[in-house]
């Protein structure tokens, strides 16, 4: 019978948590995301003379991350709105917000965000920092951001899906969008929240 180093035994019971680490580590790699436009939401609300917010939501959207699950690191992305597919559920209204006033739809006809950081904050939420395009004008956008599930898909394309909450608020007038907030008419402060499943590229990164 052979004798039993007991002092290599325990180095190498020791080590193995941080061999086990590292594999795990190099299996690990950064995916492409694909948003699904059709499990995509994004709803705005904005005060209307004090009385009432106004909700409506964009129609239109396209987007893409680049996401290291093991290591919960956002890489990369961006979602395009196009701003003339607002909607508010009154035909003359989604007009004006269409024409020089608010989103100049015709001269501006994409509002962009672009992924330039990205905060951990807890088990399944973090922090996304942006910039926002629109009007011709970017400025910064942090997102408070929820996965709520990741998994394949139980029916139809069956691709491992990402289920995504995101919120902020942010004020109009950064971007130059100052259209009724002197008379009180219309909030400068706008409310956006966003949901939406992006499905996993398979073959790689790209």
């Amino acid at each position: 019978m052979t004798a039993v180093n007991t002092g290599t035994l325990t180095r190498t019971l020791v080590a193995l948590p941080a061999a086990l680490a590292i594999s795990t580590g190099a299996m690990a790699e950064p995916r492409k995301f694909i948003v699904d436009d059709e499990h995509f939401s994004i709803v705005f609300e904005i005060m209307h003379i004090g009385y009432a917010p106004v909700m409506g939501m964009f129609r239109e959207v396209e987007g893409q991350f680049v996401y290291d699950e093991e290591a919960r690191e956002l890489k990369s992305g961006q979602l395009v709105f196009q701003s003339d597919s607002v909607f508010t559920n009154h035909k003359k209204r989604d007009e004006h917000v269409r024409n020089e006033d608010f989103l100049n739809s015709e001269e501006y006809p994409e509002i962009t965000y672009t992924v330039t950081g990205f905060e951990t904050t807890g088990e399944n939420t973090g922090k996304v920092t942006g910039d926002l395009e629109m009007l011709g004008q970017t400025r910064p956008v942090v997102l408070d951001v929820t996965l709520n599930k990741s998994a394949v898909y139980p029916f139809g394309h069956e691709e491992y899906t990402l289920g995504i909450s995101a919120s902020t608020t942010l004020k109009r007038s950064e971007w130059g969008m100052t259209y009724g907030i002197e008379q009180a008419m219309v909030g400068d402060e706008v409310t956006l929240r966003f949901g939406f499943e992006a499905i996993r590229e398979s073959g790689g990164l790209f």
